[in-house]
């Protein structure tokens, strides 16, 4: 049998020869990557084909024997097992989707950063106005907002009015941001989740710089931030 294709690291020193234990690094920190072809050193293993078919247990040797033949990896995808589990795959196709994988889940866990925005149900026209503008700077900023209408005494048996203050501030900075949870009660308060629309703040950062660009080309002085 010739060579069989491995990784260009040798095995640590401190690879036990069971399989069992995953190997580590000189810091003693677990080695994610999995064992590979004849680095997988343990008399027999139990076998799955890339389809993920049952092959059963072989020895080792003919499992890097049918890892050869399919120019294929041996990759060790359950090393507590008794024995062994490990799967015929492109090893390099592997690691490169779950890669890309990995990157997909760290953008969809982005940090989210949610402001909080308190109303009074008898807000005056001057307090409302305010407000507003605070929920749309948290938008233009790319933050998600929660509004809160905060009811007084009475004022719990009127829920239909703080849902009415609640869609008329969604219906006053639409153009910002969307309703992401819609107004429910929640004990003495009513809460309402907006969330800026995709790529708002990017799309107000290139407004900005288009803007400060065309002031210095004409030889305007830029306002203050």
């Amino acid at each position: 049998m010739g060579p069989v294709s491995t990784s260009s690291r040798g095995p640590s020193a401190s690879e036990p020869g069971t399989g069992a234990t995953p190997p580590r690094s000189s810091r003693g920190e677990a080695i994610t990557e999995p064992r590979i072809n004849d680095r997988i050193r343990v008399p027999e293993v139990r076998l799955v084909g890339p389809e993920g078919e049952q092959v059963g247990i072989v020895p080792i040797g003919e499992a890097l024997r049918l890892a050869q033949d399919s120019e294929l990896d041996l990759v060790e995808v359950a090393p507590m097992a008794r024995p062994p589990v490990v799967k015929l795959m492109d090893y390099g196709k592997f690691k490169y989707e779950a890669a890309q994988k990995a990157r997909e889940a760290r953008r969809n866990q982005a940090l989210t950063v949610i402001k909080e925005m308190r109303l009074r149900l008898k807000i005056d026209p001057h307090d409302y106005e305010t407000k507003k503008g605070h929920v749309e700077r948290f938008l233009k900023g790319g933050d998600k907002v929660k509004i809160t209408v905060m009811f007084r005494g009475r004022e719990q048996s009127r829920p239909e009015m703080g849902y009415k203050l609640l869609q008329r501030l969604a219906g006053d900075v639409a153009d910002l941001g969307v309703v992401e949870s819609n107004p429910k009660q929640d004990g003495r308060n009513m809460v309402m989740v907006i969330a800026p629309h995709r790529n708002q703040a990017a799309t107000d950062d290139a407004r900005r710089s288009a803007k400060a660009e065309k002031q210095a080309a004409s030889g305007e002085q830029a306002p203050p931030a």
